[in-house]
């Protein structure tokens, strides 16, 4: 019997590799494709570890490849909720700026949000802010009436199912430790067997940058791990946020700022701080990889990040281990 060969492998069963089979298999009716995820379930690592925000595009600049992506696939998936009836509520976020100082930032985010076709967006004053969200405070804010709360895992879920009506197989537990070129096609040696494809496309989150190399590329950038950590608010204290409340971000840095967001489980998180992690899928403070931390280490372009960004590095680092810099970072 002749071995199979599938027209399409897709590695990384996230929601970037479901959503990728999902759009291939729905255009091209009838071809053969096979999603690979090393573990046992789907969207196990950063689909399944975010705080289900959707995002507005906001931030990126007007006409950038960021911006246009962002704007286009809110609308997509606010659409593919609705129409798989996916739990989703588009509730909007309020971005606060508590000193003078943050003001030109905040008409900044205002003017790009207008140049990104973001309608509705209202600038409120100390007094609006309290209506919006009555036990926040500060000088001046933002309301972003695009942005939303989701559930992305159940998103992938919901994917995924499609795939299979589409006919595609998406294999689990399946991680892929070879790659080669076997004439026209890709061999891929896996933890569930061999499978061999005509086209390949890695989806591979923390791992991509290795999965590349597996497949002869050899990609200028390296995954640095952070590790985003999260307080969550007492059940009896969930009501202090209605919905989404961000501080103006600082442009000097790429992070948005600890924040507070309504998830649609109705719990409210608080955070993120970002701190380099010593593991690619450590999601605890004890998580430690030899291998993963070594390779931060020898490679230059860690280096040259870390001495532009040592001091709030280390501010990071203190906020993790005390709760209450974390709490005053979030007052402010």
């Amino acid at each position: 019997m002749a071995e199979r060969i599938y027209d399409l492998a897709v590695i990384g069963g996230g929601i970037v590799g479901v959503a990728v089979a999902h759009a291939v298999g729905e255009s091209l009716p009838g071809l053969s494709l096979i999603v690979l995820e090393k573990e046992p379930g789907l969207a196990r690592h950063q689909t399944g570890n975010n705080s289900g925000v959707i995002h507005s595009g906001l931030y990126y600049r007007p006409g950038s490849l960021k911006a246009r992506n962002c704007i286009a696939g809110r609308e997509m998936l606010y659409a593919f909720c609705q129409e798989h009836r996916l739990p989703h509520e588009r509730c909007g976020k309020l971005v606060v700026a508590t000193r003078e100082s943050q003001l030109p930032a905040l008409a900044e985010l205002e003017s790009r949000g207008v140049a990104n076709g973001l309608q509705g967006l209202v600038r409120l004053d100390a007094a609006g802010i309290r209506r919006q969200e009555p036990h926040a405070a500060g000088i001046a804010a933002l309301w972003v009436p695009q942005t939303g709360i989701v559930d992305f895992v159940a998103v992938t879920e919901a994917m995924a199912s499609l795939v299979r009506q589409h006919g595609g197989e998406i294999r689990t537990s399946s991680r892929v430790f070879r790659i080669r070129r076997e004439g026209g096609n890709f061999r891929l040696s896996t933890a569930s067997g061999e499978v061999r494809s005509r086209f390949l496309v890695v989806c591979a989150g923390l791992q991509a940058d290795r999965v590349a190399r597996l497949a002869g590329v050899m990609p200028p950038v390296r995954v640095v791990p952070f590790r985003g950590e999260y307080y969550r608010l007492r059940p009896e204290r969930r009501s202090l946020v209605k919905n989404l409340i961000y501080p103006v971000p600082d442009p000097a840095l790429p992070f948005l700022g600890v924040h507070f967001t309504r998830m649609i489980d109705g719990e409210v998180e608080a955070g993120p701080n970002a701190v380099l992690a010593l593991k690619r899928e450590g999601y605890k403070k004890s998580s430690f990889s030899l291998r993963d931390s070594l390779e931060t280490l020898a490679w230059p372009g860690f280096w040259r990040m870390a001495r532009g960004y040592a001091a709030i590095g280390l501010q990071e680092y203190y906020r993790s281990f005390s709760k209450r810099a974390f709490v005053r970072e979030l007052r402010h």
